[in-house]
């Protein structure tokens, strides 16, 4: 996995070319990704942060421990992702990065957004997403150019470590997520065949 300081981290990402998609390279890839999205309880993953310059990203999330407050996402696998912003809404998280290790910050992401991507056979996939789950989205997807958490954050004071997190901040930010839960109840719509 790699860290915050690594070059590569902050290099925009190739997309993955036609002739690859169903190829045991894009499959070993991929397995490669959940394999260490799983073992470090991640929401998602993005190839830079395992040293692959590609635009494949995945996202999933079911009872993690690491993000309790967020919906449920199934395994979602993201290759050469468009993301649009839908309407003018915005909201504001906490968010960490596995590459970022043992930090936390409060970012601003679009509430709303859609994304059109491949699946590893390279059918199109339309993704239609609100809160929390749109913010993992984003969130993901920045890796594909380059960009980390931290480069959104706005305000420095907010940066804290997860164990001061867990001490000062975590309640109170749980209970923010489940508002947003709330005025967000569609996290995630998958078409597929658009």
């Amino acid at each position: 996995m790699l860290e915050l300081g690594d070059p590569r981290l902050r290099a925009p990402c190739l997309p993955v070319p036609k002739a690859h998609f169903g190829s045991a390279e894009l499959s070993s890839l991929i397995e490669d990704l959940i394999e260490t999205m799983r073992a470090r309880n991640g929401a998602g993953i993005a190839a830079p942060q395992i040293g692959v310059a590609q635009q494949v990203c995945i996202i999933e999330v079911n009872d993690n421990p690491r993000y309790p407050y967020k919906p449920t996402i199934p395994l979602t696998v993201l290759i050469n992702p468009e993301l649009t912003v839908i309407g003018d809404e915005r909201i504001s998280v906490i968010e960490g990065c596995l590459s970022v290790p043992n930090l936390r910050g409060r970012v601003k992401r679009s509430a709303r957004v859609e994304v059109r991507a491949l699946d590893p056979n390279g059918e199109p996939i339309l993704l239609q997403a609100e809160g929390l789950t749109a913010g993992t989205l984003q969130h993901e997807l920045d890796h594909l150019e380059g960009m980390l958490f931290v480069d959104r954050v706005s305000d420095p004071q907010t940066l804290c470590s997860w164990s001061s997190y867990e001490q000062f901040v975590a309640a109170d930010f749980a209970d923010e997520a489940a508002r947003i839960n709330t005025r967000y109840p569609k996290p995630l719509v998958l078409l597929r065949g658009i």
